[in-house]
């Protein structure tokens, strides 16, 4: 992912990043303004402080040699080391990042990542992850792998590493959005990972090779998570923490965002049945749900695997309501008691226990529809 920049631009680029209080809307504003990086550090102070929500406070440093030295430095180890880099105008950034109003005005890559026209999925949550959100990484990864599609996260402890693991495990390309330069891993026991998630995929960072994994950079990361993928799912979380923020991304993008309910006494589904009732993330409980959902094609003889994957767990009375409302559609509960030959008491307990394995879906109205 080479990006088609000039050495000089290259150089440029790193200047504007380096410079306080800028940052990446601004960057772009002061990019527009003057048609590109070179004829930007060439232009008069008094002109830039007159565009719009910059002004003299702002661009006070914006001058300073000593920005220009530090970029010149990370200029070199960008080539010594055959970094990869794109520019937020190339045609090889992300596609979806690039809309995104903060997206990097840069951005460095390691790795073997190939987007074509795949699906991407962000994936986070707590960094003490349960059995509960281990078991759904594993079974989401198995349901959605013959889509394909490419699975993010933050390579962090928890359900990010849990989710990249299993992702890799089923053949699935997984990208690691790093809080730090490409120089290191962290968390350092998450080296061992690096070489198979470079093999299947790769990492991408904003960060200089000066950059050290601060609380900050976390934050800024998760940015990134949220704007490459189309939809971002968060597993499990507490009331508080990244995963949150990262949601939070997703939303103020007008992305999907999902939620994996839990037990209101479970302190790390506090946070994901807390977006679900503030109307922020979708319930999520299966992959099929998700591919449903954002209604992607499940028509290709591929994608049928999914749905096959379905009635691994239903037993003979579920497995025929399924295929009543399948073959039917949108049915009353009174109808699918009728047709299916059962007392409406055991119709509805065995509803409710399908809609908890992410195979139906309750409609308004006492109706319900197969997905």
């Amino acid at each position: 992912m080479y990006s088609s920049l000039s050495d000089s631009e290259l150089v440029g680029l790193l200047r504007l990043q380096r410079i306080p209080k800028i940052g990446d809307i601004n960057a772009k504003k002061l990019l527009e303004y003057t048609g590109g990086i070179l004829p930007l550090f060439n232009e008069k102070l008094t002109t830039l402080e007159k565009i719009d929500g910059l002004g003299k406070v702002m661009l006070k440093d914006f001058f300073n040699p000593v920005y220009l030295e530090e970029a010149e430095r990370e200029f070199q180890y960008i080539k010594e080391n055959n970094i990869q880099y794109t520019y937020f105008k190339d045609e090889v950034y992300p596609k979806r990042l690039k809309h995104c109003i903060d997206a990097p005005i840069l951005l460095f890559q390691d790795g073997n990542i190939d987007f074509g026209s795949k699906k991407v999925i962000s994936i986070v949550g707590t960094r003490q992850i349960t059995s509960y959100g281990q078991a759904f990484c594993e079974s989401f990864m198995e349901e959605i792998a013959p889509l394909d599609p490419i699975i993010v996260s933050g390579f962090a402890y928890g359900i990010d590493i849990a989710a990249q693991r299993a992702a890799m495990n089923h053949g699935l390309q997984t990208i690691a959005c790093l809080a730090h330069g490409l120089n290191q891993i962290y968390p350092k026991a998450h080296k061992k990972y690096a070489n198979a998630v470079l093999a299947n995929g790769g990492f991408f960072t904003e960060f200089w090779s000066t950059s050290n994994p601060e609380r900050e950079n976390f934050l800024k990361r998760n940015r990134i998570i949220a704007g490459l993928s189309e939809a971002t799912i968060v597993v499990e979380s507490a009331d508080k923490g990244g995963s949150l923020v990262t949601a939070d991304c997703a939303h103020s993008y007008n992305r999907d965002v999902f939620a994996v309910p839990g037990r209101v006494t479970d302190k790390f589904s506090t946070g994901c049945n807390m977006l679900i009732k503030q109307q922020k993330a979708q319930l999520l409980s299966s992959a099929a749900e998700l591919v449903y959902l954002l209604g992607w094609d499940v028509e290709n003889k591929k994608d049928k695997h999914i749905q096959k994957q379905l009635f691994v767990d239903l037993n003979e009375t579920e497995k025929s309501i399924y295929d009543y409302l399948q073959l039917n559609g949108k049915q009353l509960l009174d109808i699918v008691a009728l047709e299916c030959n059962l007392p409406i008491f055991k119709t509805s307990s065995t509803l409710l226990a399908m809609e908890m394995k992410g195979v139906i879906r309750p409609l308004p109205g006492k109706m319900f529809e197969a997905i």
